[in-house]
């Protein structure tokens, strides 16, 4: 019998507690390198002259790299063994950010950052397949609320703690922290992850097929990003080119001898992944819709903007403990549809809620909507990630992250694209508050069809699981 691809050592089982330690601090980097740099980008188009098309190449080019080599460092972790790649991740993005920190010129930032993004995307990816190795199964849903939150804390952190460093320390500080932060995680990580057990037999890595996608997925992450919400001709062909690399991929895949993904797992994770990238999709709506909302309905300023943009982030911090008990508790089956249903009514509030209700008629269906989301996303996970066997959890974790960052980038798209039709402008900053109320329940009124959709989805999947485990000896 062959032995299996990369897996953990049985003996020397360090502390529980340390090694989510070491996961949670890999988890806050890499979703603190993504929002750090929004509240920045006006500093540094001042820093490098240069406009905002081009200075936001800075988030662009962050979030490509996560999404094109997500699934491709899954894989490659499965093969040549978790630890030592999640090292040399937390390597790779500390050793970016100073290159960031020291960037001479705008497309020497760009590229830094993109590398950067491929240290984030090893370290999100492995820390939650690392998850299914280490922890007790009784105890998954937990975990997984824990690095919930901790994507959480590093979203609503993010901002505001860029907007500090900024003012006092200057643009390169928010770059910078993330050294002695990556020293200490490579340390954690270093000291108490059990060692990978050595391979007999290495399979193929496949090449063509990884080329394959991260095609695909760029050509599509570009399609949604590029234009500013203006869908062009580039858009078309990009999109055009996005369907046939997806379309050779999958004739690629059913011929190769060890496939990048196997089809077959693809289709037992499509309802979770599905429902991931559905909900991903209805998050990023409120971080589009919210500050242009909350400008135009209640004339905030940028700092009692981006401090009422920090609810919903910290709901979802709070609750993500609490999550992963319920999950653990209730099920991943019951806890999905719980989280979904929560989702939808605060969906469902905002198309319904006059202005008259003022601020608090905002932000209480905001804050149910992103802590149900932290419900969802640990039941999800824990669902997906429960029945997946050992030389496959980093693939299926890259999986669920793309689908995540899929869904974020087409909302960033989509939801922009129907608030502003809705509204009637692509001028916000004279739009009345009657035209971007009725954007916002336009919007949100998708939002809800959408989470509807993945409540479909997830009961469709629970019938199907019932009769599965009632036949289980």
């Amino acid at each position: 019998m062959k032995p299996a691809p990369s897996t953990i050592t049985p003996h020397s089982t360090p502390s529980t507690r340390w090694i989510l330690a070491s996961l949670s601090l890999a988890i806050l980097l890499s979703s603190l390198g993504t929002s750090i740099a929004n509240v920045g980008l006006p500093t540094l188009a001042l820093a490098f002259n240069a406009s905002f098309q081009q200075v936001q190449w800075v988030v662009i080019a962050y979030l490509l790299a996560i999404t094109t080599l997500i699934v491709s460092v899954g894989r490659l972790g499965d093969l040549a063994g978790r630890r030592r790649l999640l090292l040399a991740g937390i390597v790779l993005f500390t050793l970016a950010s100073i290159l960031c920190g020291i960037a001479p010129t705008l497309n020497w930032l760009i590229a830094a950052r993109a590398v950067q993004g491929l240290g984030a995307a090893i370290m999100m990816t492995l820390a939650m397949a690392f998850v299914g190795e280490t922890i007790p199964k009784e105890k998954t849903g937990s975990a997984m609320g824990l690095l919930g939150s901790m994507s959480a804390v590093g979203t609503a952190l993010g901002p505001s703690l860029g907007g500090v460093l900024i003012a006092g320390l200057g643009w390169q500080a928010i770059f910078l922290i993330n050294i002695p932060l990556g020293i200490l995680a490579f340390v954690l990580a270093q000291r108490h992850l059990p060692l990978d057990r050595p391979i007999a037999q290495r399979p193929r890595f496949d090449h063509l097929g990884t080329l394959l996608l991260a095609f695909t997925l760029a050509a599509y992450a570009l399609a949604m990003t590029m234009g500013r919400g203006h869908f062009g001709l580039l858009n078309v062909v990009l999109l055009l080119a996005a369907t046939c690399g997806i379309g050779l991929f999958v004739r690629v895949e059913k011929s190769a001898a060890s496939p990048l993904i196997r089809l077959d797992l693809l289709q037992d994770s499509a309802a979770g992944l599905a429902m991931s990238a559905l909900v991903a999709t209805v998050i990023m709506a409120t971080l589009v819709v919210g500050p242009f909302y909350l400008s135009r309905a209640f004339g905030l300023s940028t700092a009692h903007i981006g401090l009422a943009l920090s609810i919903g982030p910290i709901a979802a911090a709070l609750t993500g403990t609490p999550a992963g008990k319920i999950t653990d508790h209730w099920g991943a089956s019951a806890s999905t549809l719980i989280g979904l249903a929560g989702m939808a009514s605060g969906s469902l509030l905002l198309t319904l809620m006059s202005i008259s209700f003022g601020l608090a008629g905002y932000i209480a269906p905001i804050v149910l909507i992103t802590s149900s989301y932290a419900l969802f996303q640990t039941a999800n996970n824990t669902a997906v990630m429960g029945e997946i066997s050992k030389d496959q959890r980093g693939l299926v974790s890259g999986l669920l992250n793309l689908s995540r960052n899929l869904g974020l980038i087409t909302g960033a798209s989509l939801m922009g694209a129907i608030f502003a039709l809705a509204a009637g402008t692509n001028t916000f900053n004279t739009a009345s508050p009657t035209a971007v109320t009725h954007g916002l329940k336009i919007t949100f009124a998708l939002a809800t069809g959408l989470i509807l959709l993945a409540l479909v989805i997830a009961i469709k999947a629970y019938r199907i699981q019932q009769p599965l485990l009632s036949q289980k000896p």
